[in-house]
């Protein structure tokens, strides 16, 4: 499989050596350097780059029939003009906030627990994410992911870093070094505390997912997240 790679920082690093492990070539490393380059020498593109370029990146790949995994996450936003788009021009299209398969097993536990949890209203969710300083967008899209599960099955109307309401879910945001990604959910009440919590030793979960990801949608038409790769109901 012929892989382009939208963004070459520390994941598009590691989705290479990744890729090339299981058997892949690298025809495109896209960065903030690369002025002009044709998407259409790739079978499949993964797209880590950064969020103001992640649309125009995507939009590029639907146009020209190459399907597009991205995971840049701060975009999203702009999600449904984009699955508008890939459905319109009969694109393909995933896009996760997080590749990992431990972090989409957590999310269908944080699912769960949010909907056991409903009825019992002593407790008080929250979430907290931490991150490596270089991470641009606060909360994480994970961080968000998490959120609005939670907010599906609770009372909680909203998310905010900053609640003025007891509707709004707290999201503790964090950065600190050499952190690739810690996500823990809160139910504390008066007398206990429940605590979930996902935490990431390095990129290699991430990147491998993401590659898997684009071995899968290779030949497929439509917009698909990871539940679909991972045949989660």
């Amino acid at each position: 499989m012929k892989i382009a790679l939208l963004g070459y920082g520390k994941m598009g690093k590691e989705i290479e050596k990744i890729a090339l492990h299981r058997g892949h070539e690298i025809v495109l490393k896209v960065d903030e350097n690369t002025q002009e380059y044709a998407i259409t020498l790739a079978d499949v593109a993964i797209e880590f780059s950064i969020p103001d370029k992640a649309v125009d990146n995507i939009k590029n790949c639907i146009l020209n029939q190459v399907p597009v995994v991205s995971g840049t996450t701060g975009w999203i936003q702009h999600f449904d003009e984009v699955k508008k788009y890939c459905i319109e021009q009969n694109g393909a299209f995933i896009y996760a906030s997080n590749y990992s398969l431990g972090v989409n097993l957590f999310f269908e536990l944080n699912t769960q627990l949010a909907k056991l949890m409903h009825p019992f209203k002593d407790y008080q969710v929250s979430l907290e994410e931490i991150h490596h300083t270089q991470k641009l967008d606060a909360p994480s899209g994970t961080a968000i992911s998490l959120a609005e599960q939670i907010i599906k099955n609770s009372e909680k109307t909203q998310w905010s870093l900053n609640p003025s309401s007891e509707n709004d879910l707290l999201i503790t945001a964090k950065r600190e070094e050499h952190v690739p990604g810690t996500h823990s959910v809160f139910y504390k009440s008066a007398v206990d505390e429940i605590e979930i919590k996902h935490t990431a030793f390095n990129r290699q979960g991430f990147a491998l997912g993401a590659v898997i990801a684009a071995e899968w949608l290779v030949d497929k038409k439509g917009v698909f997240g990871m539940k679909d790769v991972l045949g989660i109901k």
